[in-house]
């Protein structure tokens, strides 16, 4: 059984179906098949599609990563707000050997992260609520770029900012990838104004919160993936 305070880490040496197995045990361990209002063979009926998705499209096998060195994931198995709040799935998050919980910062009025939806060029693939998520950086190189100019950046490489709901998944998935002064922002999630959500550590703790698109810091990348499947 998968500890739901601490989910297993991220192998060093890629075996993609391995790997996708591992992430679905976590998933289950934490709890979303009863977020998402199914059992937990439901929930495994759902995801279970994706498996060979991951399999066919997450890189070499035996590839090398190292999360908290490089910033880089494979792949991230990726469930959608309709089916796991992200009021709760935040909060089943926890720092890489931490126990304190993620959470939402208070400087989301209330609504307001309602309102923070996929922008187009982020849109998930899937109607069914969950996807995956390819080739996953964490952006380390834009700490202290202007996230406007690092999105920019982002689209001309032809890769995708991450979302919201993929930011949890990726920390719930591996929580190593959160570390002091290599945090993340999230400019797949906008909410039409010059907001951009972020994770960061807090307290101890990972939090979601927002920056200014115009205000670099020095400890906060531009999350950002080759690609999305479902």
């Amino acid at each position: 059984m998968t500890d739901r305070t601490h989910p297993t880490t991220d192998s060093p040496v890629l075996d993609a179906a391995a790997e996708f197995d591992r992430q679905v045990r976590t998933l289950v361990a934490l709890g979303y098949p009863a977020l998402s209002g199914r059992t937990e063979e439901e929930f495994a009926e759902l995801v279970a599609p994706l498996r060979a998705e991951a399999v066919a499209h997450a890189g070499d096998p035996g590839q090398e990563y190292d999360a908290a060195a490089s910033g880089r994931v494979p792949f991230v198995l990726v469930v959608a707000r309709e089916l796991a709040p992200i009021e709760r799935t935040m909060s089943l998050t926890t720092l890489h050997g931490g126990r304190l919980p993620g959470f939402v910062d208070r400087s989301f009025e209330p609504g307001a992260l309602e309102r923070f939806v996929a922008t187009e060029e982020a849109a998930p693939p899937s109607p069914d609520g969950v996807h995956l998520l390819f080739d996953v950086e964490r952006g380390d190189e834009f700490c202290g770029v202007v996230p406007g100019d690092a999105m920019a950046t982002v689209a001309e490489r032809g890769r995708t900012p991450l979302t919201i709901e993929e930011g949890v998944a990726l920390l719930t998935q591996v929580p190593r990838i959160l570390v002091k002064n290599k945090c993340f922002s999230l400019g797949g999630s906008r909410s039409g104004d010059r907001r951009v959500p972020a994770i960061w550590i807090s307290q101890k703790a990972p939090k979601l919160g927002w920056c200014w698109e115009g205000n670099p810091h020095t400890w906060l990348g531009m999350a950002s993936a080759g690609g999305r499947r479902a």
